[in-house]
């Protein structure tokens, strides 16, 4: 008599992302494109990769006084202060005070994990988790997963073809008392100096904690010190705080998911208190960290000559970008596609939203087996001088075949994360 599974009633996951890319593979069409990728891309469309990553991985190869033991529990001490300082910087108030902290841990969503695990121990108003960014994040499966009601919403305005600071206030505003606020890498949202003073205000006053993602310092821009001014204001104000640094992407070592959950107190002994409570949720998380990436990333950040080196290749990477941008702008108006298309070139980053609407993104896959997501955010560094002028053409077509009759622009129907 055969024995009864007890793996007979699990039904298969639905699946949360991949079919679009699973789809393009499948695909024959010799013209199709793939504008969908998580990674900065090159012209000869390979995953993006720092010059220094690749001149210290031979170094560490060929050092004969590593012995590859585990790091600790919180991992690797020169990483951690290392990403630190590359946060705050080296002459951070905060750090010197020392109440700022970290944790080394494992991949793109180690942090998250980590940290809503402590924050659902520790923080016993917080039952509600706001996601707030200009895309669709994992982070809200992680808080689902540990029973917190999750709230997504994007703060992209497909009207104005921005991010809209006013909805962002707004949703803060609206949170229940002691809610986590997960703000994601919003860096082209611009508040003005009287809206910064009304969100710390109400994030003060409803004791809201926020928890940041931080997933690509110095891509977005070029400037690292720029891009960290959000987070330097946040401890300014004096409010405690979670970052998730993630440091594989602005490296261009996504094999080696390395990052780390940053802490901000409001002084040393309840710092101490946190990271070793902390240390208690890694012991069933993981144990030990990964230490080839940290190694890395610790090389470089410790090593002037090098450090230098890589902002370099990070500007060009970000110049990159630009140009891209600027071509696909040019080509669009030069084709006499109707609309403007200035948004394309006033977002920073890998990613952005070129403005569609679901009949154009349809015709997009469809009929020009050109691959986006529903919204329309596109990686524009998959954009290249291989297929450029074919992807143009077809947003072209796109607009002028599948525009409805509105006039003017056409409008997408993606206000909230899908």
């Amino acid at each position: 008599m055969p024995s009864l599974s007890v793996f007979m009633d699990v039904p298969a996951a639905q699946k949360v992302d991949g079919s679009l890319l699973k789809t393009y593979q499948q695909d024959e069409d010799t013209n199709k494109v793939f504008l969908a990728y998580r990674v900065c891309m090159t012209n000869e469309s390979d995953p993006w990769v720092s010059g220094v990553v690749h001149k210290i991985r031979q170094q560490i190869a060929q050092d004969p006084s590593l012995n590859y033991e585990y790091l600790p529990s919180k991992g690797m001490k020169s990483f951690i202060q290392a990403s630190l300082e590359l946060l705050f910087g080296k002459h951070s108030q905060a750090i010197m005070e020392n109440r700022v902290g970290g944790v080394h841990t494992v991949g793109d969503s180690g942090a998250f994990q980590l940290g809503a695990q402590f924050l659902r121990i520790w923080s016993r108003g917080a039952q509600v988790a706001c996601i707030i960014s200009s895309q669709k994040e994992p982070h809200g499966l992680i808080f689902k997963d540990l029973d917190y009601e999750v709230y997504e919403y994007s703060i992209w305005d497909p009207d104005q073809l921005c991010l809209d600071p006013i909805l962002f206030l707004n949703v803060v505003e609206h949170l229940p008392q002691g809610s986590v606020l997960v703000i994601g890498n919003i860096i082209d949202c611009k508040l003005t100096q009287v809206q910064w003073a009304k969100l710390m205000y109400t994030i003060k006053s409803r004791q809201i904690f926020p928890f940041f993602d931080f997933p690509c310092q110095g891509l977005n821009t070029g400037d690292l010190e720029e891009e960290a001014i959000i987070l330097q204001y946040f401890v300014s104000q004096g409010l405690e705080f979670f970052c998730s640094q993630s440091l594989s992407q602005n490296f261009g070592i996504y094999d080696e998911g390395v990052g780390l959950l940053v802490v901000v107190t409001l002084n040393n002994q309840h710092l101490l208190c946190v990271l070793s409570q902390l240390m208690n949720c890694i012991q069933v998380l993981w144990l030990s960290p990964p230490a080839m990436g940290a190694r890395i990333i610790t090389s470089v950040l410790c090593n002037p000559a090098l450090l230098g080196e890589w902002k370099q290749s990070l500007k060009d990477a970000v110049e990159g970008m630009i140009l891209i941008k600027e071509k696909v702008k040019e080509k669009l108006r030069l084709l006499g596609t109707p609309g403007s298309w200035n948004h394309i070139t006033e977002q920073t980053g890998t990613h952005g939203y070129l403005g569609l609407n679901n009949q154009q993104v349809d015709y997009l896959i469809k009929q020009k087996h050109i691959y986006i997501p529903s919204n329309s955010r596109i990686n524009f560094t998959c954009i290249n001088t291989h297929n450029i002028d074919y992807i143009t053409e077809s947003i072209n077509e796109a607009v002028l075949l599948a525009k409805d009759s509105q006039s003017g622009f056409p409008k997408s129907t993606h206000s909230y994360l899908e």
